[in-house]
């Protein structure tokens, strides 16, 4: 029983270190403000957006189409069709035609076909590169092909970026998620990511270790994203997103992380099923693909975040109440952490040791997976476990790792 005591006092302490770091880092978390009306055509920058898609053809018309209807009034879209087998490249090049016959004083589109993938590149990687390649604008927003955008998005984000003088400005989305088990595990999977990163210190101009970004939303000046190396820098990452944040902030450039919840909503996944398989690809990939990180990993969920809920197994003695002290802070952290970052009340809490195991039963999936195929595959492609490592050991000294919000 000793024991139990023990490691209860230590979960404990653990929780109250945790309560004082959270509370003071999610005051740095704000959600992003909205700006006046846009200025004049001639005293703006020109903002270049480039999503990639490959076998989106069921989000990828909707996506551009709130794009188009963006308010900012120098904007250019450049969307890219990466070696897509359905039917997104066809819905591009009708959006392209229809965006044709609009005003000249609409938002230009352009539609670029990936037909093949380069030695040493991810696909998503290496579209992303290509449109920066076709891009005119002194920023580029990098976003993905199944996001929803309020028209003032781009308008706000712009102003903010500005304003602070950010050359970084990445949001989190609200994140949709339909059903009662999906939301509860991309709810605790936002929450753990957010303390595991302790992601509010993209805030904290100190922190030049650490930097992160958004696949969803990812504003950088070109100046920034040139002095970093472009995508050229981040070519293997399935985490790309990031790795962008992370080399800007090591570069020394000035990186803001703002709540997004009011400007873009993104369904992650349809399903818990889609979740796990999706997961599988990217969840490794967080702890560089080092086998003794991911089971460091596996372990501090369990002891740290299921520990409290097992322990109240052991009321009344001091380590029961140790546990339900944990308990306690973790749920309140929880319950502050999603109604800051999203619009929900955070009632799934009670499902919260389910939610854990869920985390570990994936990341435990993702692991195995990976190891046996000595690879990832995504979007139809297979990329070797040796070529995923050289690329992190190639720049292991930056920090912001993790697992990355992208499908």
């Amino acid at each position: 029983m000793r024991f139990f005591d023990l490691l209860g006092s230590v979960t404990l302490l653990y929780w109250l270190v945790m309560l004082l770091s959270a509370s003071a880092g999610l005051k740095l978390l704000r959600p992003l403000p909205f700006a006046p009306a846009a200025k004049r055509k001639g005293e703006t920058p020109l903002v270049s957006v480039i999503v990639a898609a490959k076998e989106e053809e069921a989000s990828i018309t909707d996506t551009v189409r709130y794009l188009l209807e963006q308010d900012y009034p120098r904007l250019e879209i450049i969307a890219i069709n990466d070696r897509s087998q359905d039917d997104t490249g066809r819905r591009l090049d009708e959006l392209k035609r229809w965006s044709e016959k609009r005003p000249s004083t609409a938002i230009p589109l352009k539609v670029v076909h990936i037909t093949a993938l380069p030695e040493g590149w991810l696909g998503k990687n290496h579209a992303l590169y290509q449109g920066y390649l076709q891009a005119k604008g002194s920023y580029l927003l990098f976003t993905d092909a199944d996001v929803r955008f309020r028209s003032t998005a781009i308008r706000d984000a712009l102003s903010y970026a500005e304003s602070s003088g950010a050359d970084h400005l990445t949001l989190t989305p609200l994140m949709i998620a339909r059903s009662f088990w999906l939301r509860a595990f991309v709810q605790y999977f936002m929450f753990s990511l957010n303390l595991f990163l302790r992601l509010w210190r993209a805030n904290d101009d100190r922190q030049i270790k650490f930097g992160t970004g958004i696949g969803a939303f990812n504003l950088i000046t070109r100046k920034a994203y040139e002095a970093i190396g472009t995508h050229r820098a981040l070519a293997m990452r399935p985490d790309d997103d990031l790795r962008l944040g992370a080399l800007v902030k090591r570069a020394g450039f000035k990186q803001r992380l703002l709540i997004g919840k009011n400007h873009l909503e993104v369904e992650w996944y349809p399903t818990l099923q889609e979740a796990v398989k999706g997961l599988e690809k990217n969840l490794f990939s967080g702890f560089g693909y080092r086998l003794p990180m991911a089971v460091f990993g596996m372990l501090g969920q369990l002891l740290a975040f299921f520990g409290p809920f097992a322990g109240l197994l052991l009321l009344p003695t001091w380590g029961g109440f140790a546990y339900a002290a944990s308990a306690a802070i973790l749920v309140g952290l929880y319950v502050a952490s999603t109604r800051r970052m999203s619009k929900d009340s955070g009632k799934e809490a009670w499902a919260l040791p389910a939610a854990v195991w869920m985390l570990i039963v994936v990341l435990s999936r993702s692991v195995y997976l990976t190891l046996r195929r000595g690879g990832i595959y995504w979007r139809g492609t297979f990329y070797p476990l040796d070529r995923l490592r050289s690329m992190r050991d190639s720049d292991s000294q930056g920090g912001g790792s993790g697992p990355q919000l992208g499908k």
